[in-house]
């Protein structure tokens, strides 16, 4: 499902116009997107909750010269799927 299909969907459901979905969906990303920024965790009960995690440095290797490389410690967003979630995609 691609973004213009998801906004029509909630289009649909909501009994609202695209333009309306489509602001609705954006407020929302944009309210998960600035929460994880901020290191905070965002819980949807029943469908998941979207965390930080920090990556540790280490080593790795360039893939083209086989030169053994440091790859610098990171903050990556995760996603842990709900049980109400885990149970629809069964």
């Amino acid at each position: 499902m691609s973004r213009e299909d998801l906004i029509a969907k909630i289009a649909e459901d909501a009994s609202i116009t695209k333009k309306a979905a489509g602001e609705a969906l954006k407020s929302v990303l944009n309210g998960i997107s600035g929460s994880l920024a901020k290191g905070n965790k965002v819980s949807l009960v029943g469908f998941g909750t979207f965390d930080v995690a920090k990556r540790a440095k280490r080593k790795g290797l360039n893939p083209q010269t086989r030169e053994v490389i440091t790859i610098q410690a990171r903050k990556v967003p995760v996603f842990r799927a709900g049980k109400k979630l885990k149970e629809a995609v069964k």
